[in-house]
């Protein structure tokens, strides 16, 4: 992988434009580590899935120079089992190896070319059943936000794509420019790919009250025993009632919540400071190293000290 990374995007007639600039605007503000190429398979002008056109700037061999290639969503009527001819012909031109990304609908282009053939994947889940329809040979993950499959990453609709562009900033970079790239774009600057797509959430009342101050509180206090009690206290609710509507604007219980973000604190950490373990666990909140060891474990399948090797090998 060069030192500026190729990122290669395919906009294919019926695109939706919003996903389609998420590649650019969150790789490009990674401080020029990425360069973003938006491509068609001829060269030529581009149909959305609105009222206008869209003009690239390059033909589909620019394919065969990516180090990531990201194919945005189109609509769901333009999908099919085979991919049109000039399509197949723009992703042969891929070199193997090169890392490949889908947002939303995308996951059908990549079905349809044999990419996802026994690999987990995602797509949105209003389109989860006929995605199982058309390609029941690919283990279809309807809830979660993205799958990091190795060298493939699906990911569902509209927002996730940022949340999958950060993931693999984060990856290579690590969480300091990931972080700041979410800050200059201003979004979260991390939501598990494991993170349910889809939360039912009904419009509160007029004069519900959210949970985000607490949640703010929370985070500047990490490293101290944070019960339901405590948060619901700060927040001036029963617990119940916190709980409730915690899970409604987070889409995840206050307990499962607060352990992602130690785990995210921890791994900041872990790349950008000399402290032990057992150290980052107490900065963290967890009660002892091998309590951090377990939940990074679940987090992201590796141990801390391998998670920093990958890191300092990087730098």
């Amino acid at each position: 992988m060069s030192s500026v990374e190729r990122v290669v995007v395919l906009a294919l007639d019926g695109v939706y434009p919003f996903e389609l600039g998420i590649p650019s605007r969150i790789f490009g503000a990674a401080d020029g580590r990425y360069e973003v190429l938006t491509c068609s398979v001829d060269g030529g002008s581009v149909r959305s899935n609105a009222d206008f056109s869209i003009v690239v700037e390059h033909g589909p061999e620019v394919l065969g120079t990516a180090d990531t290639v990201v194919i945005p969503p189109v609509s769901p009527q333009r999908v099919s089992t085979e991919l049109p001819a000039e399509v197949a012909d723009a992703l042969a031109l891929i070199r193997p190896g090169t890392r490949i990304v889908s947002i939303c609908t995308g996951a059908f282009v990549l079905a349809a070319a044999g990419l996802l053939d026994g690999r987990r994947a995602t797509t949105h889940w209003q389109v989860a059943g006929l995605f199982r329809r058309m390609f029941p040979h690919v283990p279809l993950d309807p809830d979660v936000l993205f799958v990091d499959d190795g060298s493939i990453l699906t990911s569902a609709g509209a927002a996730s794509g940022v949340d999958v562009c950060l993931h693999i900033v984060r990856a290579d970079h690590g969480s300091e420019l990931a972080n700041t790239v979410a800050r200059r774009c201003v979004v979260p600057p991390w939501r598990d790919g494991g993170q349910a797509q889809y939360i039912e959430q009904p419009v509160p009342e007029p004069a519900s009250t959210s949970t985000a101050a607490t949640r703010v509180w929370a985070l500047a206090r990490l490293g101290e025993p944070l019960a339901l009690a405590d948060l619901a206290a700060h927040a001036r609710m029963s617990q119940r009632t916190f709980a409730r509507r915690f899970n409604d604007e987070v889409g995840l219980s206050p307990g499962r919540w607060l352990i992602q973000q130690r785990v995210s604190r921890a791994r900041h950490l872990l790349e950008s400071s000399d402290l032990s373990v057992d150290q980052i666990a107490g900065e963290v909140g967890f009660a002892t190293g091998t309590s951090l060891r377990q939940h990074l474990h679940t987090a992201i399948g590796v141990s801390p000290q391998a998670y920093r090797r990958t890191f300092q090998a990087a730098r």
